[in-house]
């Protein structure tokens, strides 16, 4: 009986592990434009090609192609919004195994339909990763079933690390810097610990967002550290705390982790699309984004640069104005105008009667001293939830219309906050940004005096990490330093917009 292998042994590994009865060799192309204007090579290894357009499935058929036949008679099971659940997904319908993937309540349809297209069970529980992940744990105590995690596992890791092996047999010339998206860690802990064996010389980089950095703040610390929370745009690497396993390899093997922001993350899908046509999704393109500060930083020239294009399951809302109209055209958004109370306190308790679905934008002005019209989009599943919400609203006595299908409120109301309001006396006018996450707007209005009647409001969800408010606040002369106090303790970025012309042409 051969001797089982140890975790350190990770090259022997990586160089049997089982992932091509699923995952192709992905090429490595080069990116002209960008190369042009970085002055440097950079290569993109093409993870968005894979069947499920992510490297995740990878690492989850190597680790269940090691499970015994008694183990997979019992199933698998995985917690995941996104990449790892479809790469599950895909090996357990190539095994003939069961698999039940646990997902927050929050995944988008989309997700869930291509889980449960390739067979997989989808079980829906929580509002976060983090509760899912509790949840797929508890069930595979009560199951037996082995549970496959996304990245702190040994075979996983040599699953992803396959990249590295593909990589250096494809470009055999010296590379300066291969550049690796991290979430968990388990791409990067793959990828450094080959290439450290066999190319010593090659720094490994790996890139955050600003606002997910569990492993940049993990490394400095030397010990594993837990964010409060985490951006949500680049949603592939929104973890709160890095794998153990990954993380002692990366203590070994990682030259180093930069950060870069959502603007960056955003250039970047833009630039891979001008030079190949692809969209990538935001953690897709983290590397991207990290190969031109790294060489901008470095002030690099004539090296070569490989950056991991790690996955293209982007979100199409995230595409502004096409998926604003395509989510209404497939029923996922609808559109209401909604006549509430003009009284201190009524907004916000109409607010809590939208209950936990997603708020695509408000838009709401002052104009009576009896009652208020908000223009609301809200994300739906289908139509006849709009008739549920509608039904809701009409026993609390708010008179409701379904604008969805009325192509002037769709082209043009649904961007208009306007008209001036001369009975808003004492009106401020406030920008405000806060993290975009579910619960976040509720969170604002109710850190607000429920003296302070709001005279206009309008917010946007663009698809992005931030949401973006703009409020007319009515504050008395006396209150003036309850509400600095108010801002002050806020702990979001503010800005005082009362001065603003525009504010005093058009809406003052």
């Amino acid at each position: 009986m051969p001797p089982k292998k140890s975790r350190n042994d990770y090259l022997e590994r990586i160089l049997t592990a089982r992932v091509y009865d699923v995952a192709q060799e992905t090429p490595l192309e080069p990116a002209p434009n960008l190369s042009a204007r970085m002055h440097n090579q950079l290569l993109l290894k093409r993870e968005d090609m894979q069947p499920v357009f992510s490297f995740k499935l990878r690492g989850a058929y190597n680790k269940m192609a090691k499970l015994s036949a008694a183990a997979l008679k019992k199933g698998v099971i995985a917690a995941s919004a996104g990449n790892h659940a479809q790469g599950v997904a895909l090996a357990a319908q190539r095994m003939g195994c069961a698999a039940t993937i646990v997902m927050p309540a929050t995944t988008p349809q989309i997700k869930i339909q291509a889980v449960e297209n390739r067979g997989a069970t989808v079980v829906l529980h929580g509002d976060s990763y983090t509760d899912a992940y509790v949840r797929a744990r508890e069930v595979a105590r009560e199951t037996r079933a082995t549970f496959v995690h996304p990245y702190d596992d040994p075979d996983v890791i040599a699953g992803q690390g396959t990249i590295a092996m593909e990589l250096l047999r494809q470009h055999a010339k010296p590379i300066h810097a291969i550049f690796v998206p991290v979430g968990g860690g388990g791409l990067i802990a793959g990828i450094a610990v080959y290439v450290k064996r066999l190319r010593p010389e090659i720094k490994i980089i790996g890139v955050e967002p600003e606002d997910a950095d569990a492993m940049y703040r993990s490394l400095r610390k030397k010990e594993r550290v837990v964010l409060p929370q985490v951006g949500l745009f680049a949603d592939g690497v929104a973890v709160k705390q890095v794998g153990q396993e990954t993380f002692r390899l990366c203590r070994q093997f990682v030259d180093e982790v930069i950060l870069v922001d959502t603007d960056a993350i955003c250039a970047a899908i833009k630039d891979v699309f001008e030079d190949t046509r692809s969209i990538l999704e935001p953690a897709g393109a983290l590397s991207i984004a990290g190969a031109k500060a790294y060489a901008r930083r470095g002030r690099l020239r004539n090296k070569t640069l490989i950056a991991i294009a790690s996955g293209a399951n982007m979100n199409f809302d995230r595409l502004r104005h096409v998926a604003e109209r395509a989510e209404l055209g497939e029923q996922r958004e609808g559109i209401l105008a909604v006549t509430i109370p003009e009284s201190p306190g009524s907004f916000k308790a109409f607010c809590a009667l939208l209950g936990p679905r997603n708020v695509t934008e408000f838009n709401y002005r002052y104009s009576d001293p009896r009652q208020a019209h908000v223009f609301v989009g809200v994300q739906v599943h289908n139509r006849s939830e709009m008739g549920t919400l509608l039904a809701a609203l009409k026993q609390k006595g708010l008179k409701a219309v379904d604008l969805s299908d009325n192509e002037m409120a769709k082209l043009h109301v649904r961007h208009l906050v306007g008209g001036r309001a001369p009975q808003a006396k004492n009106e401020v006018l406030y920008r405000f940004e806060f993290p975009e996450r579910p619960g976040a707007l509720m969170g604002f209005l109710n850190s607000m005096s429920h003296n302070w009647n709001i005279s206009l409001f309008h917010y946007r969800n663009h698809g992005a990490d931030y949401g973006r408010v703009l409020a007319g606040i009515q504050v008395p002369p006396e209150e003036k330093p309850a509400f600095q106090a108010f801002l002050d303790g806020l702990g979001y970025p503010c800005w005082d917009e009362s001065r603003n012309p525009a504010y005093r042409l058009f809406l003052g």
